[in-house]
């Protein structure tokens, strides 16, 4: 069972710029309720994506430079990275099938 990564703004070029494969960065906070709403269904992509595409949460209250340099104004934040560059940004506690589509698009 796959789990999305942590990254912080020192892992963040490695683990998601330079990652060989799509990735989705979810930006979050501890105190946000909607990103606690949409965190089990982060988890269940994780899963089912495994090998294809990297998941990956970002705290924006401890790694603000990230989010800073992406525009993130509100969270939760998903960006999908492909080939270093974001390709898609979905904001809110989205339905799972609106982020799906995301990730299966991001895939194509």
């Amino acid at each position: 069972m796959a789990h999305p990564l942590e990254v912080t703004d020192a892992t963040f070029e490695d683990e998601v710029l330079n990652s060989d494969i799509p990735v989705l960065v979810d930006f979050w906070a501890e105190w946000c309720g909607p990103c606690k709403m949409i965190a089990p269904i982060v988890n269940d992509i994780s899963d089912e994506y495994e090998g294809r595409m990297k998941v990956t949460k970002l705290d924006v209250d401890a790694n603000p430079q990230a989010a800073l340099k992406y525009g993130v104004r509100g969270i939760p934040t998903l960006l999908i990275f492909k080939g270093g560059s974001p390709v898609d940004q979905i904001v809110g506690a989205v339905p799972r099938g609106k982020l799906k589509g995301a990730v299966d698009a991001a895939l194509s």
